[in-house]
């Protein structure tokens, strides 16, 4: 099917192809938009081509030119999309051109001396090695992916992390508000027992010199009438008068009461320290604090994060801290001079090892470069060190508490039973990092670092 010209097909008004054409009286064709603005503001409907007047202001739909124009701009279309098909124009055969990089056939491969290959083998080899190329981004993708998915991970366990601290702390609050209003209580009561005991004792030396006054009042006020009296009746009564006043005897001045008042010194003197000083029997500290977060996920630590067990196998983050292939938990703070020490409770526990690990220690892997340890396994004991085992420990009592002993500035790792005061062994190295406490446990019952006792020393 063929079609007119482009020109025949083309609105006067905008010269493009027509847009919903619509037809005059006059038989010429607009666009509808076009001839609509044309009248606009124009005082007579009048053809832009004939400048006849249209006796209608809605012209009717020209279908027909309608339907040609849209066969026409389909047509067009597939002219346009053909140019790019990657065909030669004479022949079906489907060849890739390798010198101009273009489709040939097999009449333009056999007239030139330039290469040519088949366009699907062509395509494919392309398609691999483009699928090769995307196989590192695929990887990559995964990595990321994977690496999202803990974020998200480690996202929510930030949440359960803070609500769960936040209830420890407000329970260790609350145990320490309650020892200070008991102790205010307390102290407030010893006040107020004194205040009553104090005015009880001044009620009772006032009722007595009350009674003191009103004797001597009495006494002196009788005399006083016999003063006053006649002389004949003065002189009949005068030995009575004498009698009476001679036998009240003096009394000694009365005296103020020593420690009357409240001991306010007592009450308020190093009122705090005091607190403080009561409040250290029921605290604790202890010398390590477990981190959890480098925690093996087999590893259940206790609320205040001194103990470890074995438990079942927690979902939790992989962040880089944890140690997921060695299991142990670390302390929470490094030592990178000085001398510290530190005592853990082993206690029946069947299978375990206590040490200190170096800050560079591959946590992930299985290679454990700077790790120095006692262990018990297996009903034996043992000396480790860089995963290597150095020494049977020929222990003859069982031990229930390992005490730990860091010199890192002599370069030595002391391990002792402090129930006997019996040396078990010593590592020496030139410590170079931070070393971290460390313990694990294949077992259930915990190992446990000691509490210290707190001293206050007065200067």
């Amino acid at each position: 099917m063929s079609f007119r010209s482009e020109e025949d097909l083309s609105c006067p008004v905008c010269q493009d192809i027509f847009k919903d054409p619509v037809v005059l009286t006059c038989s010429h064709s607009f666009c509808r938009d076009c001839l609509q603005t044309w009248w606009r503001g124009k005082p007579v409907q009048e053809c832009p081509v004939c400048k006849r007047r249209s006796s209608r202001s809605d012209p009717p739909r020209n279908l027909a030119l309608k339907n040609l124009c849209e066969s026409f701009l389909q047509e067009r279309h597939q002219r346009a999309s053909a140019e790019f098909e990657p065909l030669c124009s004479l022949h079906a055969e489907k060849l890739f051109c390798l010198d101009h990089q273009q489709p040939m056939c097999v009449a333009c491969r056999d007239s030139k001396t330039h290469g040519f290959r088949p366009i699907h083998e062509f395509a494919q080899d392309h398609k691999e090695e483009l699928q090769k190329s995307l196989k590192p981004l695929k990887e990559k993708l995964k990595v990321f992916e994977q690496v999202k998915g803990n974020c998200d991970q480690t996202a929510k366990h930030i949440k359960v992390q803070a609500r769960h601290t936040e209830k420890q702390i407000k329970e260790q609050f609350k145990k320490l508000h309650q020892f200070l209003q008991e102790e205010e209580d307390a102290r407030i009561s010893a006040l107020r027992e004194e205040e009553e005991q104090k005015s009880q004792m001044m009620k009772e030396k006032t009722e007595a010199l009350s009674k003191d006054i009103a004797a001597l009042s009495d006494t002196i006020r009788a005399t006083e009438e016999e003063l006053r009296a006649e002389d004949v009746s003065f002189l009949q009564n005068y030995k009575a008068a004498v009698k009476r006043v001679q036998q009240r005897p003096l009394l000694e001045d009365p005296q103020l009461l020593s420690g009357a008042l409240i001991d306010v010194a007592k009450h308020l003197g190093n009122l705090s320290f005091n607190i403080w000083n009561k409040m250290k029997e029921t605290v604790s500290y202890a010398p390590v604090i477990l981190d959890p977060n480098s925690a093996h996920p087999d590893f259940i630590l206790s609320e205040d994060l001194t103990s470890v067990r074995r438990g079942e196998r927690q979902k939790l983050p992989e962040n880089p801290e944890r140690n997921d292939y060695h299991r142990s938990v670390w302390g929470r703070e490094g030592f990178d001079s000085g001398t510290h020490s530190w005592d853990v409770e082993v206690g029946d526990n069947a299978a375990w090892f206590v040490g200190a690990a170096a800050e560079s220690l591959h946590k992930k892997g299985r290679i454990k470069s700077g790790f120095w340890q006692i262990e018990f396994f297996n009903g034996k004991y043992s000396a480790r060190s860089l995963g290597c085992l150095l020494a049977d420990l020929p222990v003859k009592k069982e031990l229930q508490r390992i005490r730990v002993r860091l010199y890192w500035s002599r370069g030595k790792l002391s391990f002792s039973d402090p129930d006997t005061d019996t040396h078990i062994y010593t590592f020496t190295h030139t410590f170079t990092d931070q070393l971290f406490p460390c313990m694990g446990t294949l077992n259930e019952l915990p190992l446990k670092v000691s509490q210290g006792k707190i001293y206050v020393v007065k200067e």
